[in-house]
Parts: structure tokens; C-alpha cells; sequence
């Protein structure tokens, strides 16, 4: 892995997510009925104080400092230590364009060895490539709610036998819409075996428990976390992540500090100032109106697509379901993604793309085609949604789903 030739990185190929919308713009704009289940993105519009916060600074242009606007990491570091009761100080925090672009240079950084878990999200073993980091393999399952237990990650560590090692966890999870239940017994593993944790927070404000559950609690010096604005604040396009690093481990924050400096310079300075307010100010209200919405429309898509041909999870997190359709009519999940397209307009993902075998009939579901700032205008409580008010607002859900769960009749 580490004489990866440039031969070898052509033969990357784009981010699925990505290349889902861009297939679902272009069948749209054919004149095509699209349900777009295939491309996360947050449906929501970001809370109106912050975006006049950044009307207010667009007149900035200046460089800001390299590492983030002091400001603005001093208000992530009390985010994190409000919601994981662990101090990540300013100095230790990254301010950069998505979280997507911190995990990239962290893999550039790392010289070691990754472990990801089947289900994983498209970008990590790609990115994994790109740091010419060798990538394992632990493959979960539904019992275990997808995560993997903490037998099967120290039967990994083990087998690998290096010393630098470095475990991505997500939860809640992109494409499980899942949480992970152990993370203690996770951390107890890391520690033991000195294993460093990536954790990907990016999801964790929308929990549908409404508890920010963060393996850092357990494993604080070993332990780096990304987040940004793009999912809880439905900011996606802003491009504003950041990555925290342990105390322990802020001589890891140079290498990032270089290699930000020669590519993107700095995060654009408007957002940053904006992101000051989206991480300072009270959107608890906001964020419990939206993570409502979303934990409702995720039931009603579990209660209406789940039968005797298709297996799946409740959602738990975030706005991802991962159906399994039990057939013998497919090869790979690939070909099952595009039957469905071309026989119902149902968007989605393969499994394979996220790390399971080809032949594994599971896909990944958003349920976010639908108009967030609409929904939000609905008598939004702390109780589930009743179906009336989801088919009024998300009636590309209803449909959808109508036509996936009677396409699955067939099987």
C-alpha cells in the first residue's frame, strides 16, 4: 500500500453519494419520477440567526489563521466538553472545509493501518487509499445493531499484529442509521491494545434518543473527533468541519496544520464567523423539531417497507435505513439498485458501497426527500408524528416507499 502509484489513484472512482444525485438530477431533468433515497443530505434550512450572521459577514475577506478563527474553535472545544465532558482546548481543534476534508488529511498524516467496519461510510476506505494506509475489514451484522463487538475488534487488532493502528467509528451510523451500544467495551479494547479511534460525529446531535453518546467518555486520550455544520445544521454546501485532538496526541495536529497549508490555505471566513453563532447560540429547539421530524418519517418508512422480503433496523439516528431484500432473482446489490431505479423511480444505494460484499442484498435509504422548512412549519412535538401529517409533508416518502415496499411483493 505504501507504493501506491498515481496509476492506482486514477482508478479511484467518484463518491457514490455523489454520483446518486448527480444520476437523479439528470433522470429528473429527462422528465423522469424520481424518489431520491440515494444521496444524504439534511432537508432542512439552516436556522435563520445564523444565516444573518453570515449576511452580517460577508464584507469579511481576509486570511483567517490557518488552524480556524480563535473564536470559533473556542466554541467547538465547549461544544464538545458540554456534550462529551471531555476538554478537547482550542489549540487542539482544526477548523476545515467539512469534516470529509478533515478525515482526509488525517489518513494523509496517519502512517499506519485503518480498521473499518462493514457497514462504512463510502469516502473512508478511498481516502484510506489516497494516505496509502493498508485498510481492514470487520463485517457486523444486524443482532449487533452493525457495529462491531469488542470479540471481533480485538480478534482484528490481533491479527494484524502492528503497532499503529487507527479504528473509524460513526454512530450514529451513515448507512445503518444505527448507534452503537458498546463503545465501552470498544474503548476497553483500544486501550489495551493502545488502538487510536477516529470518531466521526458527525450525526451525533441527531440521535433520535436525544443523548450525545461519544466514545471519548471512555477513551479520551486516544481518541480524535470530526464534526461540522453540515448535517444538524443542514449547512452541507457551507463546507465548515472540524477535527479535535486529544492531548496526548497534539503533535499529530502539525502534520495536519502543514498539509492544510498547502492545500486549501484556510475555511472561507463569512462561515466561519457564522459557525461562531451556529455553535454558541440555543438551536435546542430547532434540533428537537427536526430530529422529531426525522425519527417520525424514519418509523413511518420501517413500518411500511419491513415484511417477509425485506429485512431491517428501526432507525435509531441520523436519516438512514439499510433494507435487506431477501431474493434469488440478483447477483450483486448493484443490480438490485438499478432494477428498483428503473421499475419504480426508488433511488438508492448498494451495500457494496459502504464495505459488504457484492452479493449482500443491502441497500442504503435516506428518507429526507422531502421539503424541510415546509415540515417545519407543522405542529411539531416530542411525540412521533401521526402518518396524516408525514403523508402531507413528505408525500415523495409515501409514494416512494409505496412503490419499493409493493416492487418487494414480487420477490
Amino acid at each position: 500500500m505504501k507504493n501506491l502509484t498515481k496509476k492506482s489513484l486514477t482508478k479511484l472512482k467518484p463518491s457514490a453519494t455523489l454520483v446518486i444525485n448527480e444520476k437523479c438530477k439528470k433522470l429528473i431533468n429527462q422528465g423522469k419520477k424520481v424518489y431520491q433515497f440515494g444521496f444524504g443530505q439534511s432537508p432542512f434550512p439552516v436556522p435563520e440567526k445564523i444565516v444573518l450572521t453570515l449576511k452580517d459577514n460577508a464584507h469579511r475577506k481576509e486570511y483567517l489563521p490557518m488552524q480556524g478563527l480563535t473564536k470559533l474553535r473556542q466554541s467547538i472545544s465547549d461544544y464538545l466538553k458540554d456534550r462529551t465532558e471531555i476538554k478537547y482546548p482550542e489549540e487542539n481543534i482544526m477548523v476545515t472545509p467539512g469534516s470529509k476534508e478533515a478525515m482526509l488529511l488525517m489518513h494523509v498524516a496517519f502512517n499506519g493501518e485503518v480498521i473499518l467496519s462493514a457497514p462504512s461510510w463510502v469516502s473512508y476506505e478511498p481516502q484510506a487509499i489516497i494516505g496509502r494506509n493498508k485498510v481492514h475489514w470487520i463485517e457486523t451484522t444486524r443482532e449487533n445493531n452493525w457495529f462491531p463487538t469488542a470479540k471481533q475488534l480485538e480478534k482484528k487488532v490481533k491479527s494484524i499484529n502492528k503497532k499503529n493502528l487507527i479504528f473509524i467509528l460513526n454512530s450514529p451510523n451513515n448507512p445503518s442509521g444505527t448507534i452503537c451500544k458498546n463503545l465501552k467495551e470498544i474503548a476497553m479494547v483500544a486501550k489495551r491494545y493502545n488502538l487510536l479511534i477516529l470518531s466521526d460525529e458527525i450525526y451525533t446531535d441527531l440521535t433520535f434518543c436525544n443523548k450525545y453518546e461519544s466514545i471519548s467518555k471512555f477513551y479520551p486520550e486516544g481518541t480524535f473527533i470530526s464534526g461540522g455544520l453540515s448535517k444538524w445544521c443542514g449547512a452541507g454546501g457551507w463546507r465548515l468541519g472540524f477535527f479535535a485532538v486529544p492531548d496526548k496526541l497534539s503533535h499529530f495536529l502539525g502534520s495536519i496544520k502543514t498539509l492544510a497549508s498547502e492545500s486549501y490555505s484556510t475555511v472561507n471566513s463569512p462561515v466561519q464567523y457564522a459557525a461562531v453563532e451556529a455553535y454558541r447560540g440555543d438551536y435546542r429547539e430547532y434540533k428537537a423539531k427536526t430530529v422529531n421530524i426525522l425519527r417520525s418519517v424514519g418509523n413511518y418508512v420501517y413500518k411500511n417497507l419491513r415484511s417477509n422480503n425485506i429485512l431491517i433496523k428501526q432507525p435509531q439516528g441520523a436519516f438512514y435505513l439499510m433494507p435487506e431484500f431477501l431474493n434469488n432473482k440478483f447477483k450483486t446489490s448493484t443490480e438490485l439498485c438499478e432494477t428498483i431505479l428503473d421499475e419504480t423511480g426508488v433511488a438508492m444505494l448498494p451495500a457494496s458501497e459502504f464495505g459488504f460484499k457484492s452479493k449482500k442484498m443491502l441497500t442504503r435509504l435516506s428518507y429526507t426527500d422531502f421539503n424541510g422548512a415546509e415540515f417545519l412549519k407543522a405542529n411539531v412535538n416530542g411525540n412521533l408524528l401521526d402518518d396524516k401529517i408525514i403523508e402531507k409533508y413528505a408525500p415523495n416518502v409515501v409514494e416512494g416507499i409505496q412503490k419499493l415496499s409493493n416492487w418487494a411483493k414480487n420477490l
